[in-house]
């Protein structure tokens, strides 16, 4: 299931409520994808380097316990907090994260643009006007006891200048990107709708109680599955 959360979403009361409901779930819990748009703020990951935060200004700057270095968000940006069982899913991290930015790459292929990967940085980009790759969604995550939380924001129409105040996910001179830019006018609450039936495809890809990931070590008889205590 997913919902909406009230607009514009305070950053540190969604976090702990995602904390809240991953502690407390049990096996038999569903999952759920949480959509929002937040007032402007700064996130620093759980080993993210405060010197990538250059000149934030005004906006507050927080801590928190994701994978990844810094990012920024803020109005006209959709968030997916996605609160999964990957044991039940019978994924690994990375093949969540491939999962998630595969979402991405086909929603944007529907909008019509084209988007990709880049080797060694998690997240979709698309060319940039120059021939670079500009960072449109990003994504960040956090592991604990075989269920995830955080997720992926996307950039839909949006003011990018508080990107220039820090180095987007740990690297200088970043580019970043929306929506809007790539020549698409789209509402963030449509956007967000069909960002999110492309995630609960993550229930189809459940495997039967027991049974780990297809070519994986347990799979192979070597040892059981195991998931990293933190998110990429």
């Amino acid at each position: 299931m997913h919902r909406w959360l009230i607009r514009p979403a305070d950053y540190e009361t969604v976090w702990q409520g995602m904390r809240a409901f991953t502690e407390a779930r049990t096996p038999a819990t569903a999952d759920e994808i949480w959509l929002c748009e937040h007032a402007p703020v700064y996130t620093l990951g759980q080993a993210g380097l405060p010197h990538h935060v250059l000149a934030p200004g005004a906006i507050p700057v927080v801590r928190t316990d994701r994978g990844g270095q810094v990012t920024y968000h803020g109005p006209g940006q959709v968030v997916a907090y996605v609160l999964a069982d990957l044991r039940r899913a019978g994924l690994y991290v990375k093949e969540y994260v491939a999962f998630l930015e595969d979402a991405v790459i086909g929603l944007l292929a529907d909008y019509g643009v084209q988007a990709c990967r880049k080797p060694g940085a998690p997240g979709v980009y698309v060319p940039g006007a120059d021939g670079e790759l500009a960072k449109i969604a990003a994504l960040g995550i956090k592991v604990r006891s075989g269920c995830t939380y955080h997720g992926v924001a996307l950039n839909v129409d949006m003011d990018l200048r508080p990107f220039d105040g820090i180095n987007p996910c740990g690297y200088a001179n970043l580019a970043t990107t929306d929506l809007a830019h790539c020549g698409v006018r789209a509402d963030l609450v449509e956007v967000g709708e069909r960002l999110a039936r492309r995630l609960a495809g993550l229930g189809d890809r459940a495997r039967p109680s027991g049974a780990p990931p297809a070519n994986s070590p347990a799979a192979a008889g070597v040892g059981p599955a195991a998931f990293p205590p933190a998110g990429v």
